[in-house]
């Protein structure tokens, strides 16, 4: 039996640490002489740790950090992020992602599903960020921002990890990552990855349509689609595989009425629900 490897970024997927990581790195760029709140300059979301920090220090100084500058940075991120993680539990900011326990636990129990982490934070901030939610010992390898500046590299080095402990060659098509921007989105398809997105995360919710992961779901507060796109329960309808969405709007309550279609919807069934939004505006206008 060949195991399915589910990889999980961290930040809006997992949990909401409550800007930990962006304040720990305003507060080591102020420490090294540059300007406050540096992260207002630039979109952290999707990025690794590696690209954020660079970009940090650009905003701050105008130019890229040397090796030495790089290396003083990152340990100063380091040193402030877990201060700022028990402010964000201490505030009430720390929030873990609805129904992402039961889901978690109910992988772990599966013989057939290998769980790891897919995220751009660096391997000691990603655990420091796990702890409070009680999720660090669900994870015993992953891909980090410690060892690439680019996402997919980051998967890769997972599932190479993920082919130590398992002892195996795992096929691209065993690989199902899970994420909440249109980065990730980018990354595992790149890699030939299924592709899931949690909507409740940080991501853009245009860019990762326009991007077409395999599902989108809220959340983990209902279980079935994931399930489903892993092959782990059978969908009733027997619907092929798409971006699986639940009917949340009255136009696609009327559009899965009209065609059935209410678990897996392919771009091109999003332009036909965007069309029949248009029709109707044009009937009520008239």
């Amino acid at each position: 039996m060949r195991k399915k490897i589910v990889l999980f970024d961290i930040d809006g997927t997992l949990v909401k640490a409550g800007g930990s990581g962006l304040l720990a790195l305003n507060r080591a760029i102020v420490s090294m002489g540059g300007k406050k709140n540096i992260c207002d300059y630039f979109e952290l979301q999707g990025s690794t740790d590696n690209v954020n920090f660079t970009n940090a220090f650009i905003a701050a100084f105008g130019r890229k950090p040397d090796k030495k500058e790089f290396k003083i940075l990152k340990e100063r991120y380091l040193k402030y992020l877990p201060i700022e993680v028990k402010k964000a539990v201490k505030e009430n900011r720390y929030k873990k992602i609805e129904g992402i326990d039961k889901f978690l636990n109910y992988l772990l129990k599966r013989k057939d599903i290998l769980i790891g982490l897919g995220t751009g934070n660096l391997k000691e901030g990603a655990y420091y960020k796990l702890k409070p939610a009680g999720f660090s010992a669900y994870f015993n390898f992953g891909g980090f921002g410690t060892d690439s500046f680019k996402r997919d590299k980051v998967l890769q080095k997972a599932v190479k990890r993920a082919e130590k402990i398992l002892k195996e060659k795992v096929n691209p098509g065993q690989v199902y990552v899970i994420g909440d921007t249109e980065k990730d989105v980018e990354a595992a398809k790149s890699s030939g990855y299924h592709i899931g997105i949690v909507l409740d995360g940080f991501g853009n919710v245009g860019k990762i349509r326009k991007n077409s992961p395999e599902i989108m779901e809220k959340n983990f507060s209902n279980l079935k689609p994931w399930l489903i796109w892993l092959g782990l329960e059978k969908d009733p309808k027997g619907i092929k595989k798409g971006t699986y969405v639940c009917p949340d709007t009255p136009i696609e309550h009327a559009y899965y009425g009209m065609t059935g279609k209410g678990s897996f919807l392919s771009q091109k069934d999003f332009e036909k629900i965007d069309r029949i939004i248009k029709i109707a505006k044009k009937d009520v206008q008239k």
